[in-house]
């Protein structure tokens, strides 16, 4: 076989490869669609239910025991400010919950109607896995309604400074959404770049085989004109 011909044959299974990779991706990209709309609802649905109940959970961590500065009032200040604030996912109805008495009476004289739950003689050691557990697991056997939760807490920041810190963490459903959106964007990507090159090497095949057929018509006819 003329090495005109092997080219073509090696065009030709390149072409086949390059089209059997198209059919994959442009699947890929139908399963990569279908899963993006599928967690578009539910991103929807779960703004929608967060937008009809908006309720956090606040867990306000303090002590028991006074005369340690101003590590009470500033994690209740900031509960006040966190529950006042229309901006942030807290509404004046939002349950609250505290660790250490002396944040219980502060917060107990202006937001009494929000207070779920509060306990008493934890940290009086360093805090355990078990004290923690212990916690978690009266609240959800509680008939406590909330959407989220935020710690307000005292932040370390150094050994002459202390700040007081509220944690929101929102789970929400984006970063599905995003995934798949980047799946199925890498998917059409990678089907149009096929799609490309199955058209070059297309062009490059009907090319070479006209030169190669016209070739071969070349020599018959110098053949015969010889004899």
């Amino acid at each position: 076989m003329p090495a005109t011909w092997l080219r073509l044959r090696e065009i030709e299974l390149r072409l086949k490869s390059v089209k059997n990779i198209e059919k994959i991706t442009k699947s890929m990209k139908m399963i990569a669609s279908t899963k993006l709309a599928k967690a578009q609802r539910a991103m929807q649905s779960g703004k929608q239910y967060g937008l009809a109940n908006s309720g956090a959970f606040l867990f306000v961590v303090s002590s028991d025991k006074g005369l340690c500065g101003g590590i009470h009032s500033s994690v209740s200040k900031a509960t006040r400010r966190a529950i006042a604030d229309t901006e942030k996912p807290v509404d004046s109805d939002s349950p609250i919950m505290v660790i250490g008495d002396k944040s219980k009476v502060q917060l107990s004289r202006v937001l009494a109607k929000n207070l779920a739950m509060s306990f008493n003689q934890i940290g009086r050691d360093i805090p355990t896995f078990a004290d923690a557990a212990g916690v978690a697991d009266l609240i959800v056997k509680s008939d406590v309604k909330y959407d989220g939760i935020s710690i307000v807490y005292n932040k370390f920041v150094s050994a002459n400074a202390l700040k007081e810190s509220a944690g929101f963490r929102a789970y929400e459903m984006e970063d599905d959404v995003t995934k798949d959106l980047a799946d199925r964007n890498a998917m059409d990507n990678a089907s149009k770049n096929a799609k490309d090159m199955i058209d070059r090497l297309t062009m490059q095949y009907n090319r070479g085989r006209q030169a190669a057929i016209t070739n071969e018509l070349v020599d018959i006819i110098t053949g015969a004109s010889a004899l």
